[in-house]
């Protein structure tokens, strides 16, 4: 099974050959602690975005500049993130689980009202963020460092543990309401305990506990959230109304072909048919300009990512850094395979953005923070003479 064989590459203990008594040189990627490989594809991809982005906006330089800038203070964030040790991390993780907690209480309290949600806390003048999104990062970072002292696989009690850290954060962001974010927050820490080698037994059980939730879950979602499972299993039943999104995302997609119309030459998001072009719905431009192979070719640079990804977490020398750096780069692949589901009709729309693609800042940040604790982990493995 393909995930068994992940999950066992990212508990495998290295053996470590005999010293020979040779320091090994170090290149200048592993004085930075970055991964040049992956530095790299993620470059590319930012910077396809960006070329994307141009079109799907109407072309308006200001918002590729205004991405552009994002796109630096992440980078910049990945750099200092990865020269931190992960044991820097495991210490911090109740500081940074606490105060996402406390951010998440806040915007119940003084949070700012954007598209009939509650989801952003403001400073004026300064900045304007989304404590959800943290939250992507802290959850899982908490689970994998209270697991790290846990004998492996975890018991009974230990999982009802891992149910109370992950739940509390999933219910506070499920209420503002953000159902998206939740279940994203949600299946990131939720990889760490299947990772952290969950047996069969208890996640059949657990599954059908969630099966047999899922009434209680539909009674308590709101109207547009029911409406937008309904939209996705008929789309057609109301096309000018809740189906619209979902209609015209397919249309742009079918209408690219093979090759594309053409960079700027789109016509449901030239002409506007197409809604949210720019943030959750872009690679219905990408898939209408560039086509099946422009499709192809980024869905390949995301798989080279997540590859690459895996390689560095199976390095990981330590549980707190197996677990923790599987979970980074799995749920970034969740991020891909759900946003490309809801345009292309598969999964109901949840308003997930294309990673690195889409137009934002916090998503950006978080991450591009990920990745530099990922290359923290494999850079501060312990070096072995070659």
């Amino acid at each position: 099974m393909p995930w068994q064989l992940i999950t066992r590459s990212l508990r495998r203990y290295p053996v470590r050959p005999p010293d020979s008594g040779i320091a090994r040189r170090k290149s200048i990627w592993e004085r930075i602690h970055l991964d040049p490989w992956l530095l790299g594809m993620l470059l590319v991809l930012m910077g396809g975005g960006l070329v994307v982005l141009y079109s799907a906006s109407g072309q308006r330089i200001d918002t590729v500049i205004a991405q552009a800038i994002r796109f630096g203070i992440a980078l910049s964030g990945m750099v200092i993130i990865a020269q931190f040790s992960p044991s820097t991390f495991l210490r911090w993780a109740p500081l940074a689980y606490g105060a996402g907690l406390a951010m998440l209480l806040a915007v119940e309290v003084v949070g700012d009202v954007g598209m009939g949600a509650k989801r952003w806390l403001e400073i004026p003048g300064v900045i304007r963020f989304q404590p959800s999104e943290m939250m992507k990062l802290a959850v899982p970072l908490m689970v994998a460092a209270y697991l790290n002292r846990c004998q492996l696989p975890p018991r009974l009690r230990d999982i009802v543990v891992c149910a109370v850290i992950i739940g509390v954060p999933v219910v506070l962001t499920a209420i503002q309401p953000d159902l998206g974010t939740s279940l994203l927050v949600a299946s990131a820490a939720v990889i760490v305990v299947l990772l952290a080698g969950l047996s069969w037994k208890l996640i059949g059980l657990v599954a059908a506990l969630g099966a047999a939730g899922l009434p209680v879950l539909w009674m308590n979602m709101h109207n547009y959230q029911r409406q937008r499972v309904l939209t996705f299993l008929d789309p057609d039943s109301d096309p000018l109304g809740s189906g619209w999104n979902i209609i015209q995302s397919t249309t742009a997609i079918g209408s690219g072909g093979l090759w594309g119309k053409g960079w700027l030459e789109g016509t449901q998001s030239q002409l506007e048919f197409l809604p949210e072009r720019h943030t959750d719905f872009i690679i219905a431009v990408l898939g209408e300009e560039f086509g099946l192979v422009g499709m192809l070719l980024l869905l390949t640079l995301y798989i080279m990512i997540v590859g690459r990804g895996l390689w560095l977490a199976s390095s990981s020398q330590d549980t707190f850094g197996r677990l923790f750096a599987g979970s980074i780069i799995l749920t970034f692949f969740i991020y891909v395979f759900v946003n490309v589901g809801m345009v292309s009709g598969i999964l109901p729309v949840v308003g997930v953005p294309l990673p690195l693609v889409s137009y934002g800042g916090t998503s950006s940040v978080t991450l591009l923070a990920g990745f530099g604790i990922l290359m923290s982990i494999h850079a501060h493995r312990r070096l072995l003479p070659r």
